[in-house]
């Protein structure tokens, strides 16, 4: 196991690398928590869970909503949570997404720590303290940024994770190599998704090495006023069109990049759509989509990353380089008709 600590603005936060979930009892008593997972987890891993206080709830994004969060509060004060209470997410980024959310909320903030369970999660979403809910078609439209206490890397999780989580998890890393590792674009040209998930210490490395891009990404700009923006590229689009489609996330975001490389091509002078593509492609994710483009723009109008009159849309330089374009409304609307 590896222990890596990071400072933000709030708290301190640590990262569990290798590490295996029966060390969750070293960082906080079972008394004094409560886990957060999902059906599809619990049912494959009930042994862990054994001792834990757990609240068990049904998967998917569908769920992310503030019904659900509304249930989990109710169980909480069932179960005589107070402000000494940890609440440890276990699970995918929905389940990290929540646990982080009701964690700001209930009494007013209570501490919380993740068991990031699926690529997605251990590359992104449980990193950062974004933490949110969606409401109707416009994801992660109500929630806050605080960090968790921990995270605990256990890589065992991924053994039951079926094929379309891995394509899902590994659109973020793909994402992570074009805004800002072109050594790790080449390294995923160089590998394939069947060699990573059979080599656990070449993925374990990829996990840790994409962790930590993020994180020093946050480490900077916390708060999202600069660089951390980068982060959104493929993500404008992909979110105007994840709920609208239910698609995955890593589908809704591939489609995402997929266009926002055309558009690097038209508006920065890219040079390597075809390779970024055709990367995607080989990972098993969806590039090139027919979706409602008007129906696509009005939800991205609404996203909560918009200014007045415009948005800031991550475009690539060049692979391993992003930048943050600011482009009016109009100006994306006429692009966008235009594929």
């Amino acid at each position: 196991m590896r222990k890596r600590s990071f400072t933000f603005t709030n708290s301190s936060v640590d990262y569990y690398f290798d590490a295996d979930f029966s060390y969750l009892e070293k960082l906080v008593s079972k008394e004094k928590a409560v886990i957060i997972t999902d059906e599809n987890l619990f049912a494959k891993h009930q042994r862990k869970f054994k001792g834990w206080n757990t609240i068990v709830l049904k998967p998917g994004e569908a769920y992310k909503v503030q019904q659900t969060v509304d249930v989990v509060i109710d169980q909480l004060i069932a179960f005589g949570a107070d402000r000494s209470t940890t609440l440890i997410g276990v699970g995918g980024g929905v389940i990290t997404d929540m646990t982080g959310y009701i964690a700001g909320v209930y009494m007013r903030g209570i501490k919380c720590g993740f068991v990031p369970t699926s690529v997605l999660a251990m590359v992104d979403a449980s990193i950062g303290g974004k933490n949110g809910i969606d409401v109707g078609l416009y994801k992660n439209m109500v929630g806050l940024i605080r960090q968790p206490q921990f995270l605990l890397y256990d890589i065992s999780f991924l053994k039951t994770l079926p094929q379309s989580e891995w394509q899902n998890g590994f659109a973020e890393i793909i994402k992570h190599a074009c805004i800002k590792d072109a050594a790790m674009f080449t390294l995923l040209q160089n590998n394939t998704l069947a060699k990573f998930k059979k080599d656990p210490a070449l993925l374990a490395a990829l996990i840790q090495r994409n962790a930590l891009i993020k994180t020093k990404v946050v480490l900077k700009d916390e708060f999202e006023q600069a660089d951390r923006k980068l982060l959104n590229f493929g993500h404008t689009l992909g979110h105007a069109i994840e709920n609208m489609y239910e698609l995955s996330h890593g589908q809704a975001i591939s489609i995402g990049m997929t266009y926002a490389t055309l558009m690097s091509v038209q508006i920065k002078g890219f040079k390597d759509a075809e390779a970024v593509i055709g990367l995607l492609a080989k990972y098993g994710l969806p590039t090139f989509a027919d979706f409602d483009k008007k129906k696509a723009f009005k939800t991205l109008q609404m996203d909560k990353k918009k200014n007045a009159n415009g948005i800031n849309y991550i475009l690539l330089q060049k692979i391993g380089k992003g930048v943050i374009q600011s482009l009016l409304f109009t100006e994306l609307e006429t692009i966008l008709q235009q594929y």
